[in-house]
């Protein structure tokens, strides 16, 4: 992880790897150097058995990101666009199906894309100054990274319809309210917060949070006896690892257990 980049900014903290866009004259919007740079440290991490948890924010207090550059926007065509949705879906697919858990330290502006990529974050804490929103609408277009589809599974279809057709904008505490953020916090409580969030993500055990995440994402896409079938197989496997003894035996001498991810 000692590769310097040109959009991001990366920080490793024992099993912890912090992530932040570096465009904040552009509000850390996305360009194709910081989607290809990201993708590329999103799968170095996945390899790493060594990295726990991921956390991801944006550089500066004003913005977490403020999404898609739209300056590319006006040279676009159908099919260009449509390739340009899919890249940024794919990158947040990745995020979603990383085998860490990932957290979203939302510092201040999450629009368009940049909200897509918090949504795609297994928790998300936000700054009590920070904003969320789906503004597309008034471009005359649709969000095209997965907030239509992510935003229902999140807050429920009244309050996606409202972020994504009214293109309405939310501040920390309404976001709280509607399940679309964990926890709000004073901007300079930001980074303890998240640090200790991943504090306790380290000390879980690394197999069963994987599976976790997994049995949550694909399970709640199928009908429920398919999402039965697939939390008892991973259940299951977790019996083959060296971590369900560890814990067992934790339990039964009442002490701390210390998961080795094997």
């Amino acid at each position: 992880m000692s590769k310097q980049y040109e959009t991001i900014k990366i920080e490793r903290e024992k099993s912890v790897v912090h992530i932040t866009l570096n465009r904040p004259h552009r509000l850390n919007a996305f360009n194709d150097t910081l989607i290809e740079e990201l993708s590329e440290v999103l799968d170095t991490i996945d390899q790493d058995a060594g990295i726990r948890c991921v956390i991801i924010t944006g550089e500066g207090d004003r913005a977490f990101s403020a999404g898609a550059d739209i300056m590319a926007f006006p040279k676009a065509t159908p099919v260009t666009a449509t390739e340009f949705s899919r890249i940024g879906q794919k990158l947040f697919s990745k995020i979603e199906a990383l085998s860490k858990p990932v957290i979203a330290a939302i510092n201040g502006y999450a629009l368009g894309g940049g909200l897509e990529l918090a949504l795609a974050c297994d928790f998300r804490i936000a700054s009590e100054h920070a904003e969320l929103g789906s503004p597309e609408i008034n471009l005359g277009i649709i969000p095209g990274w997965g907030a239509t589809q992510r935003l229902v599974r999140i807050i429920g279809l009244p309050s996606a319809k409202r972020l994504v057709m009214l293109g309405d904008r939310v501040k920390a505490d309404e976001a709280l309210k509607m399940g679309l953020v964990d926890k709000v916090v004073q901007y300079d409580q930001l980074k303890d917060e998240t640090r200790e969030l991943s504090q306790r993500i380290c000390d879980g055990p690394p197999i069963a949070l994987k599976y976790a995440k997994q049995a949550i994402n694909f399970g709640s896409q199928v009908p429920l006896e398919v999402g039965l079938m697939i939390e008892a197989s991973l259940m299951g496997l977790l019996f083959s690892t060296e971590d369900v003894k560890l814990g067992l035996e934790a339990f039964m001498s009442r002490r701390k257990p210390k998961f080795k991810g094997k």
